[in-house]
């Protein structure tokens, strides 16, 4: 979520006109949803997607190897409980839908009664009090926050120690804005039904720490209907899921045996650790730049011309903006260029492109504004990120005003707010981030 904070960080502006900002006064639009459509199917070789497999199901993400195979017997069982935010029910209902149609898997809900997952919507405080870093988080052999609490002073039982999964209790934050718990639910609900690691060399899946997809993908429900298939159980060692990977991976994504592979080299932990300074909570803004350019320097070092090196030429531009403007422009410029000339690639250009049309309007640039823009809504949209969304239609409609566009820009700011209202929550914020923006027009001081 971070990463779409500070856009107005690039460069001083005067204040906005009021009138481009009549927004502030007027009541907000309601959020806006999407249909929770399906993803598009991965397009790599199974050879790697195999080799992915067995990395996310036989590791978790503190580097702990996991001796076997563990997943649910069908049927799986979900309640939501708590105190869940507006829309996160509908949101969980399409969820499911999705992971019946995409991944075969047999998931209802239940409104009562004991249930295999228990997905609990609790305040954002009372998660970061039991898990300062976290935003949400899932546990096994639980049913509630009070049943979590009592286990961590008798004894959590691991996922290491596990034979199969029987109950999950995952904990979303019920007052965080819609997309925030939305995101939550769909990575937390496919760790809780398979994969429980993450992987850096993943381009397009939940399954990365980058935070760049936040919905389930065509790849993530791969490997969950691969997880489930009926060639695997439970107690399966590593050696025993390999073994059968190859032909279950045929069967069930036939146009990956017509693709060459392209395997990434595993990712050294000094690169994590470095992204997770420059990007996670906890550091100073110098030990952050630090950290970003550690993440570049490794990158290079590696020889790496994938994703990889463009996120670190990203997050340096992210955590450099404000103390060293044309350092971040320049690594935005890496960024993009390394990610033109990938696939799987869109979404992650979109995400630079936003801070590149920032940039352009600061610079009083309109036409570039709406170019940068334009390219890359149907991106953001397809990819059901409102946070991306918003912030690129308030993006063109600053450039609208700037060229003498009024109606339209209006019209665009206002069909911005609905998606503002999924995306960032709270109406305050949602003002805040006009403003933010609208500061960056050096066009539109007050008169």
């Amino acid at each position: 979520m971070a990463l779409l904070a500070g856009l107005a960080g690039c460069a001083p502006a005067p204040a906005p006109t009021t009138q481009r900002l009549a927004t502030d006064a007027a009541p907000l639009p309601a959020a806006r949803g999407f249909p929770g459509r399906a993803g598009v199917p991965a397009a790599r070789a199974n050879a790697d997607i195999a080799r992915d497999f067995l990395d996310l199901a036989f590791r978790l993400e503190s580097g702990e190897t996991l001796p076997a195979l563990t997943r649910f017997e069908e049927p799986v069982t979900l309640r939501l409980t708590g105190r869940p935010g507006p829309g996160l029910s509908g949101d969980l209902d399409r969820l499911l839908a999705r992971l019946r149609g995409e991944a075969g898997l047999d998931i209802r809900r239940v409104s009562g009664g004991r249930a295999a997952i228990t997905v609990e919507a609790v305040p954002r405080a009372r998660i970061r009090s039991v898990l300062p870093e976290a935003a949400c988080f899932v546990v096994p052999e639980v049913s509630s926050l009070s049943e979590y609490l009592a286990a961590r002073r008798s004894g959590l039982k691991s996922w290491a120690d596990l034979d199969r999964r029987a109950r999950v209790a995952i904990f979303v934050p019920g007052d965080a804005s819609p997309q925030e718990a939305r995101d939550c639910l769909h990575e937390e609900l496919a760790q809780a039904l398979g994969p429980l690691n993450d992987l850096y060399r993943l381009p397009d899946s939940v399954f990365n720490d980058d935070n760049i997809h936040a919905v389930l993908t065509g790849f993530d429900m791969l490997i969950l209907r691969a997880h489930y298939a009926p060639e695997l159980a439970n107690g399966m060692s590593r050696g025993e899921v390999a073994a059968r990977l190859p032909a279950l991976l045929a069967r069930l994504n036939p146009a990956g045996e017509r693709v060459a592979p392209r395997p990434l080299p595993p990712t050294p932990a000094d690169w994590v650790e470095a992204i997770r300074t420059a990007l996670g909570p906890g550091a100073g803004r110098a030990e952050r730049r630090a950290a970003a350019a550690q993440a570049v320097r490794i990158a290079e070092a590696e020889g790496w011309r994938d994703h990889r090196r463009a996120f670190a030429h990203f997050a340096l531009g992210r955590v450099t903006q404000q103390a060293a403007p044309a350092r971040a422009r320049a690594a935005f410029a890496r960024a993009e260029a390394i990610y033109a000339g990938l696939p799987d690639t869109a979404l992650h250009r979109t995400f630079v492109g936003a801070q590149r049309a920032a940039y352009a309007l600061a610079e009083g640039d309109a036409a570039r504004v709406r170019a940068i823009a334009e390219a890359h809504l149907p991106v953001a949209a397809r990819h059901e990120n409102a946070m991306l969304l918003a912030t690129l239609l308030m993006l063109r409609a600053e450039a609208l005003d700037m060229q003498g566009q009024g109606a339209d820009a209006r019209a665009v700011r206002l069909d911005s707010l609905g998606w503002a209202r999924y995306g960032f929550g709270r109406d305050a914020v949602v003002r805040a981030k006009l403003r933010e923006i609208a500061a960056l027009d050096p066009t539109a001081s007050g008169g």
